[in-house]
């Protein structure tokens, strides 16, 4: 047996692609995963009508869902909101929802990248803070016994393009070298809206990236809509497979 992973990410509720999120909903639930993961951007502009066509959409797929906050998930329109309670509607739509984050072969661990404000432009990259590394942090060294795959979730990529010098990401080498020595197999994310998997090195310590594509019309150098299922089994190696949505 085996543990198997739906990942998706950057649905964009508001500006989703309707065929793709049909075509993931009938694979769920021809296949039945484990779980579904989503990285983040689970909105546009992190509107109520936005998040309760996400309510629906997840609802109706009746398995574990995994949720991660992205930059979109904020309130974009609602500046008082922002500040002083950013993550409020991110949390009412995942207490609706099944976040079961541990399975017979695999345990996800969450890692926070986004804030509510910046100190330069964009402010749609990540920020990985060192209070969001040492929770990630404590609950990973809370398995270190665990013979079970160790997952993070997040949703700014920790690591920047391999060709580019910049990192886009504030504090990600950081976090990818501590959540690594930590017991971290790989990181799960999205954001650039292009999948990868690949494995990558920071501060001497090495660890597996795994991105998925979006869900949403927002597409970006041509990469079609997607989504990725993983396979992980104690003592045997992640298996990922991309499914491109032309």
């Amino acid at each position: 047996m085996a543990t198997t992973l739906f990942h998706i990410s950057d649905v964009h509720f508001g500006t989703e692609n309707r065929d793709a999120l049909q075509a993931v909903a009938d694979a769920i639930h021809a296949e039945r995963p484990d779980a579904l993961v989503c990285t983040g951007d689970i909105t546009q502009r992190a509107k109520h009508s936005e998040y309760a066509a996400a309510a629906r959409w997840f609802a109706a797929l009746d398995l574990p869902i995994v949720l991660e906050p992205g930059n979109h998930d904020m309130p974009y329109y609602a500046p008082v909101e922002r500040f002083t309670d950013p993550y409020r509607r991110f949390r009412a739509l995942a207490a609706r929802l099944d976040g079961k984050r541990a399975f017979e072969d695999v345990v996800l661990v969450s890692l926070k990248t986004t804030v509510r404000a910046q100190r330069r432009l964009p402010w749609s990259d990540g920020v990985v803070t060192s209070s969001a590394v040492r929770s990630t942090q404590r609950d990973l060294t809370a398995l270190e016994d665990d013979p079970r795959w160790k997952l993070v979730t997040a949703h700014h990529p920790l690591l920047g393009p391999e060709a580019k010098k910049h990192n886009p990401t504030i504090g990600g080498e950081r976090a990818f070298a501590a959540i690594a020595i930590a017991g971290a197999d790989a990181v799960l994310s999205g954001h650039v809206h292009i999948p990868f998997d690949t494995v990558r090195a920071a501060h001497g310590q090495k660890a597996r990236m795994i991105g998925a594509g979006t869900l949403s019309t927002r597409l970006r150098h041509g990469a079609p809509p997607s989504y990725r299922v993983i396979t992980c089994r104690k003592g045997d190696a992640i298996e990922t497979e991309l499914r491109e949505l032309a």
